[in-house]
């Protein structure tokens, strides 16, 4: 049960994400500033930083909560599972998440994309976030099968599947379509992925 002090700082924290959103939307990234997004969510700039260190944060705002959703996954295999088949399992699970993990297919994914591709400092936050979440999930996924996957192979494995899973997500929303159409991107993609450790 979430007390109301609870609630209340999940109410002012999702307040600024849809505040900065908005305003990144319609004034542009650079353009928005700190105060302006406190303000649009009805708090302080001080208040702001109680949630968030920088602007940029906010635009990768559920990053670390899939992440270590993603580690926890693949650190708990089936008894007799295939590490194809949890891997498989874990974009799946991604896809069709549930409580906060839903976010990321929100309507605000193909905004959040443009952004990211557009200005630099985000390029940057992206690609930092992209190469530690794959070291990470390849060293637990290495822990979970010690018998059958030495260092190499999970580190491809996992490099191959986000890679392929991401690039397809990308180029789907890039092309204008809906986010239904990139979550079948991303199952496609997934498959593609993972024949190889499945032979």
């Amino acid at each position: 049960m979430v007390g109301l002090r609870e609630r209340k700082k999940q109410r002012t924290r999702r307040a600024l994400i849809e505040a900065a959103l908005r305003l990144f939307d319609e004034k542009g990234y650079e353009e928005t500033t700190l105060a302006e997004i406190a303000a649009a969510a009805e708090v302080s700039t001080r208040t702001f930083f109680s949630y968030f260190a920088s602007k940029e944060d906010v635009l990768f705002y559920d990053s670390e909560y899939g992440i270590e959703r993603a580690l926890a996954f693949l650190a708990a295999p089936a008894p007799g599972q295939e590490p194809a088949a949890l891997l498989r399992d874990l974009i799946e699970d991604t896809l069709s998440p549930s409580g906060e993990g839903q976010e990321v297919w929100s309507e605000h994914v193909s905004m959040r994309l443009r952004l990211i591709m557009s200005e630099p400092p985000l390029q940057a936050r992206a690609l930092h976030l992209l190469y530690d979440s794959q070291l990470r999930l390849a060293r637990v996924l290495r822990e979970a099968y010690p018998d059958r996957l030495d260092p190499v192979e999970a580190a491809a494995v996992v490099g191959a599947l986000i890679g392929a899973v991401k690039l397809a997500v990308m180029s789907t929303l890039a092309d204008g379509l809906p986010v239904e159409e990139a979550r079948d991107a991303a199952r496609r993609a997934a498959d593609v992925a993972l024949r190889g450790l499945s032979r």
